[in-house]
């Protein structure tokens, strides 16, 4: 299997390649230069590879939350570039892409998912590994800090910017349940790449949907 996939929701422009198992990534944290990054990321990428767009097999974009200008990037590249080379479009959660990050941080299995949605709100998922890959325990959804899905069990592991900007908040909804934090843990394509490989094997190829209640930034 290949596919490129990219990831501009947060900070983070990255790229990643994933031909087979085998993933040739770039990323670089830089909140205004997404437009002017990804495309020639993705040039690279292809070109140390030996690749074209067209001998791909599908193209995969973290489809936000997260935001505005970032997710309209993604999609809009992803789009017009599977349009262009004829390739079906994998879009994965962006939560999901920092949840993936954080188990292969840390190697836990329990991820709840927080990142600063503004306006005194987070995007927040939880989600648990199989197999070394995450699914979603639950909805994605935007909420108040203090009004955070109970979790069952302890051990789960925080991620993600809504820790940085609400941390007292969430740390005191969620209580024991939290065993560690890691606040400035950014989602990159090569988590994007390696969840879509998994969704495209399944079926799952579609033009995605952005998550309601974006903020913009």
């Amino acid at each position: 299997m290949r596919l490129i996939a990219i990831e501009t929701a947060t900070e983070n422009c990255s790229a990643a390649l994933f031909v087979d198992g085998s993933i040739l990534s770039r990323c670089e944290n830089a909140p205004r230069g997404h437009a002017q990054l990804i495309l020639p990321m993705m040039e690279e990428l292809l070109a140390e590879a030996g690749l074209s767009l067209s001998s791909l097999d599908a193209l995969a974009f973290g489809r936000g939350p997260g935001s505005f200008t970032g997710v309209r990037i993604a999609a809009g590249v992803a789009q017009g570039a599977a349009l262009a080379a004829d390739l079906p479009v994998v879009p994965v959660s962006t939560l999901a892409a920092l949840a993936q990050h954080a188990v292969d941080r840390t190697g836990r299995a329990k991820i709840l998912v927080a990142l600063d949605a503004r306006m005194g709100e987070v995007y927040c998922a939880a989600f648990s590994a199989v197999d070394g890959l995450v699914v979603t325990v639950g909805d994605e959804r935007v909420c108040a800090p203090e009004s955070l899905p109970a979790l069952e069990g302890g051990n789960w592991v925080g991620a993600g910017s809504g820790f940085s900007a609400y941390g007292d908040a969430l740390t005191a909804c969620l209580g024991s349940t939290l065993s560690e934090v890691h606040p400035g843990l950014l989602p990159e394509a090569v988590q994007v790449a390696r969840l879509a490989a998994r969704d495209f094997a399944a079926g799952l190829r579609a033009a995605g949907r952005v998550l309601s209640g974006e903020r913009s930034r």
